[in-house]
């Protein structure tokens, strides 16, 4: 009767080419992973560092539009706050 598994009758102990396949697996997987958190590290600092840069830019629709010179409107008791102007 023959023998189902691949194991050669010269060594039966071990399947010396299915644990090169299995680590052959296993080195690709790794490789895979390892270069995926690599791309994924890269496209997080680009995107950090473009919001980083672009951080001290005016966001406005309009660039006579100034939100220093404008005063929140507060209310202290039904009272308006007042606020001190500011000089140029």
């Amino acid at each position: 009767m023959p023998s189902i598994d691949r194991q050669s009758n010269a060594n039966p102990g071990f399947d010396w080419q299915g644990i090169a396949r299995i680590l052959f697996v296993q080195v690709v997987v790794l490789l895979a992973l390892a270069g995926a958190f690599v791309w994924y590290l890269n496209w997080s600092s680009d995107l950090a560092w473009k919001e980083f840069i672009s951080a001290d830019q005016p966001r406005l629709s309009s660039p006579d539009h100034d939100p220093q010179w404008q005063a929140p409107v507060q209310t202290v008791n039904g009272k308006a706050a007042c606020f001190r102007k500011v000089k140029a």
